[in-house]
């Protein structure tokens, strides 16, 4: 439901109210499994066992319905804990659910190893191209899912249109929106009926913490949800749901910089001579600019490129770097830069998903910017 704050005031209070019993301005960690009935079948607040609620992640969850201007938010243990439970929600065997072709690694893994042999079957297609999603989606198709930006060329995906798409056949659609964050885009007021975050990632914001995230529009969808999480456990403990709790607090103010610091290292990298192509919707020759211009608030703090002398020279440069650390992962403080064909996007080789080997994913963090650059310079030398 909409609010009449805005986001960083949110972010900041939104299912963060002081403790009741001690005026602690920052939410407690109930690092508990259990609570004290009042009688049998009598339960204080509305938990009985931490698995099936817990405060500390009711605080999260609802920051995170809040931030995504949704009904119903629950907290996992990773983003891919929450990819599965929401695909094991509403798919069953025989249905078929339509993916981006440049789809996260580990959500094609999820896709081709495990949900496949449970009889859902996916089609990859450019979800840039409306009429390609059209012509794949099937009388069987339960979900439209989409990645924007996605993961690792940043492709924009018009949510409205696809929306249409998805609803026309009684699917849903899902937005992965790790990497533009709630700060950046808020895909359920552009028709999306679920979102799923990495809160990892820039949520959490400080590489400390794993965790994942879904927020849905329809109460009854979330109901559903909720039961399976229940079921099947895979929930964020106490601790965890604090740190991203934490994180999301100076979500916006990171953003801002991340975005800033991109767009600096974008320009950089266009003009230089051993980079073939630079992936960033900031750039103006970015074809999907001006969708991302109207769904966003800023272009984000991801940026790829292609090496011209191919996979040697793209791996040359992520073993130069020094400001820039070799490692997966995204959305931290610190930047990173990784070899998506070896490492995040492995699972996808030999597939029609598989990332070319010249490519090489940055995550741009919130340093100096001079000194990204120079690090950037010294590294493609």
């Amino acid at each position: 439901m909409s609010s009449p704050f805005g986001f960083d005031t949110l972010a900041i209070h939104a299912g963060q109210e002081p403790d009741a019993l001690t005026g602690a301005v920052v939410p407690p960690i109930y690092q508990t499994s259990t609570y004290k009935q009042d009688g049998v079948g009598g339960l204080r607040g509305g938990y009985e066992y931490s698995r099936s609620a817990n405060p500390t992640r009711t605080a999260l969850e609802q920051c995170l319905t809040a931030l995504e201007v949704g009904s119903t938010g629950l907290a996992f243990a990773s983003g891919m804990a929450a990819e599965d439970c929401l695909l094991r929600t509403v798919c069953r065997p025989g249905d078929h659910v339509v993916i981006p072709d440049d789809a996260y690694g580990g959500t094609y893994r999820l896709f081709a190893r495990v949900l496949e042999q449970w009889g859902v079957t996916y089609t990859p297609v450019p979800l840039s191209d409306l009429d390609a999603v059209r012509a794949a989606v099937r009388p069987e198709t339960r979900v439209v899912w989409c990645e924007t930006p996605t993961n690792p060329f940043l492709r924009i995906a018009d949510l409205p249109g696809l929306a249409a798409i998805a609803h026309d056949t009684g699917a849903l659609l899902v937005v992965d929106n790790t990497f533009a964050s709630p700060y950046l885009q808020q895909p359920l007021t552009l028709g999306a009926d679920a979102v799923v975050h990495s809160t990892t990632k820039y949520l959490g914001g400080h590489s400390d913490v794993v965790g994942g995230a879904i927020v849905v529009a329809d109460v009854d969808l979330g109901e559903r949800l909720a039961f399976t999480q229940n079921a099947t456990g895979a929930v964020s403990g106490p601790f965890d749901a604090w740190l991203v709790l934490r994180g999301i607090r100076t979500l916006g103010l990171r953003m801002d910089r991340h975005c800033a610091n991109a767009e600096r290292v974008a320009a950089l990298l266009v003009g230089h001579p051993k980079v073939g192509q630079v992936f960033y919707p900031g750039l103006a020759e970015h074809p999907g600019h001006e969708l991302a211009a109207k769904q966003m608030r800023g272009f984000g703090g991801m940026v790829s490129f292609r090496h011209r002398e191919g996979e040697a020279g793209a791996l040359a440069v992520c073993e130069r770097a020094r400001v820039f650390t070799l490692g997966e992962s995204l959305g931290g403080v610190e930047s990173l830069i990784e070899h998506p064909g070896r490492m995040t996007h492995a699972s996808v080789a030999g597939s029609p998903l598989e990332v070319p080997a010249d490519v090489v994913r940055l995550s741009v963090g919130i340093e100096s910017v001079e000194d990204l650059l120079a690090d950037l310079v010294q590294a493609l030398s």
